[in-house]
């Protein structure tokens, strides 16, 4: 599983037109899943992007994490983290897991957020043509991956 964490002041995810998830402070998280990822692979990333120590605190220094700062999560399902680029002009996605195995882990790793005490977890719509927009802060970004946990 990779996620790819934008540390923002705002974003919000539309689907033909109609707001599905907004949030204020906090991270876009996209998600991509491969096939032989689990549940428990999406429950420790989920502990790492709730947990990561990512938010400037009084002094400046990015000492906070997404509980500390109470701030919500929005959650977007992207299988083209992991698109194969290597060769030719046109990106491979084999790597990426089928919608039947995709779709209920991204959901389980939203749903791991909000156990852990995200304030607010908002989603994107699986499957579906969505427009972002991010407001991305700083700018921070930061890759996980589950193979180099």
């Amino acid at each position: 599983m990779r996620v790819l964490l934008q540390r923002v002041s705002s974003a919000f995810v539309r689907v033909d037109e109609r707001v599905t998830g907004a949030i204020g402070l906090g991270l876009v998280a996209l998600v991509g899943v491969t096939k032989d990822d689990s549940e428990a692979i999406a429950q420790r990333l989920a502990q790492k992007t709730a947990n990561l120590r990512i938010f400037s605190d009084a002094a400046g220094k990015m000492n906070l994490s997404l509980l500390d700062v109470a701030g919500g999560a929005l959650v977007v399902s992207q299988f083209t983290l992991y698109a194969d680029a290597r060769k030719g002009r046109r990106p491979s996605y084999i790597a990426a897991a089928q919608p039947e195995l995709a779709e209920p882990l991204v959901r389980h790793f939203a749903d791991c957020l909000a156990r852990a005490g995200v304030k607010s977890v908002q989603h994107g719509q699986f499957g579906a043509h969505m427009q972002v927009e991010i407001h991305n802060d700083g700018p921070v970004t930061i890759w996980l991956d589950s193979e180099e946990l």
